[in-house]
This record gives structure tokens, C-alpha cells and sequence, in this order.
């Protein structure tokens, strides 16, 4: 991992927040954006814990522990746009969306943003998209896992709602029984009619 966020901290940046989001590529559901703030005393405690790494990388199980053990010790928000919203404005504006929602949820202003992917978003801050940041930084690794794991409980919630899609198994991914199930049921509420097209 790249240290970023000390390179920051050195350079007179206070608060620096990590930013990532999860459900770019489903055909349903919505849209997810972690950002997190780790402290400087935090930061190295954080840093040890192996299960604090690009979510994509993680099991299930692993990825809840990792979320536990996050919420208690970092500043964290998280935010969500719909698949509504996703087919009436596009993926990539909605991601978008759903980061500035996160960064507005942490409730402090931070003074720089380093975030996931070639993204700048539109807000007045100091910010860096880094390719893979997921992978590469720690804060973003963190806001990864936010991310993943409230999209996961909202699909697994909607899974009740909509149980002929199993949404619960595969959180609305392109899956193979997903889309059999797509053909024989059709679309319902919370499919992206433009992913599905």
C-alpha cells in the first residue's frame, strides 16, 4: 500500500478522506459510496488488522468482520442513489452522486479527497483519483468495505421483497441464474431497465 495519506498529513492536509464506491456493474439495485476518514492515531493500528484491503478480495464473513471493526474506529459515511436515479442519469454520474452524498454524510469538511478510479467530482475540495485506490490506499480500502456491506444488507433486505431473483445470493450481479431468472420472471422494480436492455 501506498502511504497517501501521510504523504498528505506531511504536506499540511488535516483531513484527509478515502472514498469508494460498490454496485457499479449490477443489473439491479443501487449504487454505493463509502467515504471514510482515518485519524493519525488510528492510522497505523488500522493498518495492521489484514482484513483492511480492497473488498473485492474478501469473502463475505470477512468483509462484516472488517466492517465491525471499522465502524468503531473511523469517521465514515456512506451514500446511496437508486437504480432509478442510475438509468435516468447514467452509472457514471451517479456514482458520482452517491460519493459527494458519502463525503456530505461525514458531517466535517475534509481538505482532501483521494478517490477511487480516474473520478473528479464536482466539489469545492482538494482531491486525487487514484486507479485501483482500493487496492493501493488505506482509506479507500476502508471506504471499499463500507460500501460493499451496505449495499450487500440493502440487496439482501430487497432479496425479501423480490425472492424469485435471489437477490441475497448474488446482490444483483450479472450472474448466470440471474439473468435465467431475468428471462423467466422478466424485470421487476429494482432492475437498471438501461443495464437490462
Amino acid at each position: 500500500m501506498i502511504q497517501e495519506e501521510k504523504r498528505l498529513w506531511k504536506k499540511g492536509y488535516k483531513l484527509v478522506v478515502g472514498i469508494d464506491e460498490a454496485g457499479r456493474g449490477p443489473l439491479a439495485g443501487p449504487v454505493v459510496a463509502g467515504a471514510v476518514l482515518i485519524s493519525k492515531k488510528d492510522f497505523d493500528s488500522i493498518k495492521k488488522n489484514k482484513l483492511i484491503r480492497d473488498s473485492k478480495k474478501l469473502s463475505f464473513n470477512q468483509r462484516k468482520q472488517a466492517y465491525d471493526f471499522l465502524i468503531k474506529r473511523v469517521r465514515w459515511g456512506t451514500g446511496i442513489v437508486s437504480e432509478k436515479q442510475i438509468d435516468r442519469i447514467n452509472i457514471l454520474n451517479a456514482t458520482k452522486k452517491a460519493m459527494i452524498k458519502a463525503v456530505k454524510a461525514l458531517k466535517i469538511k475534509p481538505d482532501f479527497l483521494i478517490i477511487d478510479g480516474n473520478i473528479e467530482l464536482d466539489i469545492k475540495c482538494n482531491q486525487q483519483g487514484i486507479i485501483k485506490g482500493d487496492v493501493k490506499v488505506l482509506s479507500c480500502s476502508a471506504a471499499s468495505i463500507i460500501a460493499k456491506v451496505t449495499r450487500d444488507e440493502i440487496m439482501i433486505k430487497l432479496d425479501k421483497k423480490y425472492p424469485k431473483y435471489n437477490f441475497k445470493k448474488h446482490k444483483g450481479y450479472g450472474t448466470k441464474e440471474h439473468t435465467k431468472n431475468i428471462k423467466k420472471y422478466g424485470l421487476c422494480k429494482i432492475h437498471r431497465k438501461s443495464f437490462c436492455h
